[in-house]
Order: structure tokens, then C-alpha cells, then sequence
């Protein structure tokens, strides 16, 4: 008899559902005797003693089905330490639940936060097995992760609506794209999408470059300009800022987000309209797209497989197009960020794509 909890942490993405049902049929094939416990809403759930008894009737059907059956929530990892307001140690609480219900592993779906929370449990003597998820792809130790592909979908999709209109107005338009620490998103939708002019945290942007490349299209003959910019995109001048100080000039900023900031300077700078369009949540709402159903279900089968043999202290990942193993602890603590120098943006740069510097 096998006891496994598993449990969904950070924000949701798609495919989380379709990992989850990988792993236990991978186990219910394998013919193990198997208890599976399925803790609500992330590690809230394993702090607390939240939990649900679960059979592979409750994985079957979800396949398809964005958000994640067991729901999530984020629990700091910078807190994680603190005691909550009655003064309950959350790391022990964790441990004592994991012992209670005498769990021979537990799995763990998430992200960067989620990750260095699953590997300090390592630390402390737990089984666990984590699965990549997040639709930043900034996980390290694996080079894709589950809910990114499906993100890119649903990013490209609003970058493509967006080309009729700012065509049919002559309108240069800023499409939003989820991104605070890393450019992955905004980078693959925006070259899916067509997009002219991409901003990403990595390349800090000179505002003056973008203008010149909005006016190099004007005297090109183009009317409009279609900009994906990152959530996270910061110039130039912000960019040498202290961390207090930055963080002092965003909470006074009058702007509801970076693109509305933007869209302010190029309009003062060239007179032309600009509009604004966030998707938000819609990317990481929705079905999971065929390659993350097929991506996550291969990621949760090799978690199984790894279960079975008591290999316990892993991420699955996935390198040059392998699934692999990768040790938590080289996981824990890193941020796979796009450099400036990679070959894709060498490559959208050849193709003429702006990144404002």
C-alpha cells in the first residue's frame, strides 16, 4: 500500500487537472495499491489538515478541464516560516499532517514559490515529487513547463484580434502579456502574433528607441503598430534605480500598469493614438491546448514511475526533449530568465522586431 497526498500550489494554469490525472493512472495501471490524498487549495490544505479522500473515478474526465479539481492559493515561501494569527507553526503543522496520515510521498504541482516551499519540506525529512507548472516557463531545470503552451495560445489569439482593428484605424495598440520576471510569454506570443514591437523584463527599453521604430514604420508605409509588452517591462532609467526607489515610484505611479505608462509617452512623443488591451487571467484560464494535455500527462506518468521505484526528492522535468529527473534542491531558489543574448532574439531581431533598446 502506497499512501500519496498531492496538492496544487500558486496561481492556476492550465493542465494542472490533466498532470494529476497522468500520475494516477500511471499508478492504477502499474496495479499498486494505492490511497490517494488530495489536500485543498495548495499548502493551505497540508497546513491545516484539509484534505479529501480520492479514488481514480475523481481523475477520470479531466483531461480537458482547466483550473485544477483540488483548487490553490499561494502561500508565500517568505512566510512560511512566520506563524499564521494564532501562533501555528506552519512548516510542523505540514509535517504532522504529512505523518498523521502516514503519506509515503507527496506531490506537488507549482511554481518558482511552490518549489522552494516542496524542497525546504525535502529539507526537513518528507517524500516528495514535484511537477513544473506555471505559464511563465521560469522554472529551473526543465525547459518547458506545463500551462505555457496553452498561455501562448490564448496571448497570440488576443495579439491577432488585435491586428484588425489597429489596421482598420491606423492605431498603434499595446497588448498586455503576463510576464513580472521573465519574457517567455510576451516573446513567443508576440512573435506568433506578428507583433512589431516587444518589451520584456530582461532588455530594459530605451522609449526613444521604441518611437523611432513606431516612426521607421511610418515611413514604411505602415499605419499601425501592434506592441506585446510584459507586465514586467521596465526602461531604461527604472531600471537603474534601487529597488526601494523603484518600488517607491510604482506604488506613487498614476498608471494602473507599465503599458498604460507607455502608451502615455509614445502618445506625448508622436501624437498618435494609443490603446491599451490586457487579457489578464484570460491566459491562464480555458482548456489546456493539445501539447500541454500530451505534455503534462507524459510529466505525471513519469512522477508515477518515479514513485513506484521510491526515487523521492525530484522535480520532473524536461530537457533536449527528454523527460528527466532534476534534484529539488538545484530547482529551489532559481529563476530561468531569457537572455538577451539568446537566439530567438537574435532571430526576431533579423526578422525586424524591436525590443526598445
Amino acid at each position: 500500500m502506497k499512501r500519496i497526498g498531492i496538492l496544487t500550489s500558486g496561481g492556476d494554469c492550465q493542465a494542472l487537472n490533466a498532470a494529476m490525472r497522468g500520475l494516477v493512472k500511471c499508478l492504477d495501471v502499474s496495479g499498486e495499491n494505492i490511497e490517494i490524498y488530495g489536500f485543498i487549495d495548495g499548502y493551505k490544505g497540508l497546513i491545516y489538515g484539509d484534505f479529501k479522500m480520492l479514488t481514480g473515478h475523481d481523475f477520470s474526465g479531466i483531461l480537458t478541464k482547466g483550473g485544477t479539481i483540488l483548487g490553490t492559493s499561494r502561500t508565500p515561501f517568505k512566510t512560511i516560516r512566520e506563524p499564521d494569527e494564532d501562533g501555528l507553526d506552519k512548516v510542523e503543522a505540514m509535517k504532522q499532517n504529512y505523518y498523521k496520515l502516514k503519506l509515503d510521498v507527496i506531490v506537488i504541482l507549482g511554481g518558482n514559490g511552490t518549489h522552494k516551499t516542496a524542497n525546504l519540506l525535502r529539507e526537513e525529512g518528507l517524500n516528495v515529487v514535484t511537477l513544473p507548472k506555471t505559464i511563465d516557463n521560469d522554472l529551473w531545470g526543465t525547459d518547458m513547463t506545463f500551462g505555457f503552451q496553452s498561455a501562448v495560445d490564448i496571448a497570440t489569439e488576443a495579439i491577432d484580434c488585435i491586428h484588425t482593428t489597429a489596421a482598420s484605424h491606423g492605431r498603434i495598440f499595446i497588448v498586455e502579456i503576463m510576464g513580472h520576471k521573465v519574457g517567455w510569454l510576451p516573446l513567443n506570443a508576440g512573435m506568433a502574433g506578428g507583433a512589431d514591437i516587444i518589451l520584456i523584463p530582461e532588455i530594459p527599453y530605451d522609449i526613444d528607441k521604441v518611437v523611432e521604430a513606431i516612426q521607421g514604420r511610418d515611413k514604411r508605409g505602415s499605419k499601425f503598430t501592434i506592441m506585446a509588452v510584459a507586465e514586467g517591462a521596465i526602461s531604461k532609467e527604472d531600471a537603474a534605480l534601487s529597488k526601494k526607489d523603484l518600488r517607491k515610484k510604482q506604488e506613487n505611479s498614476p498608471y494602473p500598469s507599465v503599458s498604460y505608462e507607455i502608451a502615455a509617452r509614445i502618445q506625448e512623443k508622436t501624437g498618435k493614438e494609443v490603446r491599451v488591451t490586457v487579457p489578464g487571467h484570460t491566459q491562464r484560464g480555458g482548456s489546456p491546448c493539445p501539447y500541454d494535455r500530451v505534455f503534462a500527462t507524459r510529466l505525471g506518468a513519469e512522477a508515477g514511475k518515479l514513485i513506484l521505484n521510491g526515487e523521492y526528492g525530484f522535480m520532473v522535468g524536461y530537457k533536449n526533449r527528454e523527460i528527466v529527473k532534476v534534484p529539488l534542491d538545484d530547482v529551489a531558489g532559481k529563476l530561468k530568465t531569457l537572455s538577451p543574448d539568446a537566439t530567438i532574439i537574435k532571430e526576431a531581431k533579423m526578422i525586424g522586431i524591436s525590443f526598445g533598446d
